[in-house]
């Protein structure tokens, strides 16, 4: 196939508080972030378990040699952070984890026995919840099995990432977390503020978070993330500055900073968030302004979306060189890997096709106790939605389209067939944030941080139909 990725040097960003303004006032400029196409909100329960098994082996019929990326979710906290919109199960009785890494361990075995022979991996991730709730033993254990039943890349070519709250690690256990097999660490921070952190019930000493990232660099992670968070209860300018001095010092490899999506309709933690103590839009903005000029003046490249990375890192090296891609766990060096995914609620993308597990334990425990994956609905993607998702695809990771080689890789001419998307891409380049001609869509600069917005025009689910409010802002 037509490589549909040019290589292009690291883009920039602008900021552009008038034309962020016009479009984030606006609630149809709410929209998906993009994780997959079409969206997980788009997934129907036409799509079962036997969908599944039939991907897998139209996977195996055309070869079945590109490697893998591995998912598993870890759902369980012992406490609960008031902004949290992840699937969790907070509680403090461990005996829970025992029972559930058993039954995770009997979805791996049977993952690895779809893919036998067509089993080399060179991702793994473990998300949650919070990862580190295993014990030291049981993600022993835990990874033993996936490396019975997957082949895992070596170190220096495997991806192999753990998020981390600091609250729940030692240095000890770090140092355990890379003889397991882990190279990659991202740690939870939000806010340094003491203030913020009592608002959203999360109590984090700097200390402890500097401790374990110098705990990390000690254990030879290859790299090193923090996630922050703006727009959180309590937050300001000045708190959030400090916060930026403390981590930039702290000089990690990566920094997430996510826009706060206050949805208490859909999450119920976050109805405990009081939304007097919330700041306002004009203050939201100013923080962003402030992450972007911070980060950049220290060095780090705008990935795109939320991300910055040194220029060292291998996310901004696969961005300059046209392999950046972008899946359910953010942006990826590995582009195009099919992803198996288990535990609670996860998302597998196998060909053409993605599927999510139940996400509840008793209905997950249930599918498996019936020897069968618990996979309670997905999608088959028609070749529109492999078109669309590749010209995203693009859009998100490079922030530019060869129109020319859309048209070598597809049966269609752009012009014709995206008629009405192009006219309304028209109306966002007499607004600056792209670029077009008859060979390249380039967004500009100050139209990057709006590049959710740019890549809706492409969305076909998208209608009156949709209810906007189960999407964040797209800023």
């Amino acid at each position: 196939m037509v490589s549909l990725i040019p290589v292009t040097s690291v883009p920039s960003v602008k900021f552009d508080a008038a034309l962020i303004g016009k479009f984030i006032g606006n609630v149809k400029q709410q929209g998906p972030r993009y994780t997959s196409y079409p969206t997980a909100d788009h997934f129907t329960d036409a799509f079962r378990y036997r969908d599944y098994l039939q991907a897998v082996a139209g996977r195996r019929t055309r070869g079945g040699r590109k490697p893998l990326s591995l998912y598993l979710h870890i759902p369980f906290c012992d406490t609960v952070c008031y902004y949290c919109a992840c699937n969790k199960i907070v509680t403090k009785k461990v005996e829970k984890a025992a029972t559930y890494l058993t039954y995770l361990k009997r979805e791996i075995e049977m993952q690895g026995q779809l893919f036998a022979d067509m089993n080399q991996v060179e991702q793994v991730h473990l998300g949650g919840g919070t990862p580190t709730y295993f014990s030291d033993v049981q993600m022993d254990d835990l990874m033993a099995h996936v490396r019975r039943w997957f082949k895992l890349a070596p170190d220096d070519i495997g991806e192999y990432a753990i998020e981390v709250d600091p609250r729940t690690v030692s240095r000890e256990r770090v140092f355990t977390l890379r003889r397991q097999g882990f190279n990659r660490i991202s740690l939870g921070v939000q806010d340094f503020d003491p203030d913020v952190q009592q608002a959203v019930n999360r109590v984090q000493p700097e200390s402890e978070t500097l401790a374990i990232i110098e705990a990390a660099r000690d254990a030879t992670f290859r790299s090193i993330s923090i996630d922050l968070i703006y727009g959180l209860p309590k937050q300001n300018v000045m708190t959030m500055a400090r916060t930026l001095t403390k981590v930039i010092a702290a000089s990690p490899d990566r920094i997430a900073i996510y826009n706060y999506a206050h949805l208490p309709h859909l999450f119920k933690p976050q109805r405990r968030i009081l939304d007097a103590d919330l700041p306002g839009a004009a203050t939201r903005l100013d923080m962003l302004a402030l992450c972007i000029r911070r980060l950049t003046e220290a060095g780090y490249v705008y990935i795109g979306m939320d991300h910055f990375a040194r220029p060292t890192d291998d996310l901004a090296i696969a961005q300059g060189q046209g392999r950046l891609h972008r899946n359910f766990q953010g942006y990826s060096t590995h582009a195009e890997l099919d992803l198996v995914s288990c535990g609670v609620s996860a998302i597998s993308a196998v060909a053409a096709t993605y599927s999510q597990n139940v996400k509840t334990l008793d209905a997950y425990y249930a599918h498996l106790d019936k020897n069968e994956l618990p996979i309670v609905r997905g999608i088959k993607l028609s070749m529109d939605d492999l078109l669309r998702r590749a010209i995203i695809q693009l859009l998100m990771c490079n922030f530019e389209m060869s129109i020319a080689s859309i048209e070598q890789a597809y049966p269609i001419t752009v012009a014709t067939y995206f008629a009405a998307e192009l006219a309304q891409l028209q109306v966002l380049a007499q607004d600056g944030l792209l670029t077009m001609d008859d060979e390249w869509i380039s967004v500009t600069p100050q139209g990057r941080l709006l590049i959710r917005t740019i890549c809706m025009v492409f969305d076909r689910y998208l209608s009156a139909a949709v209810d906007p409010l189960r999407y964040s802002k797209t800023i």
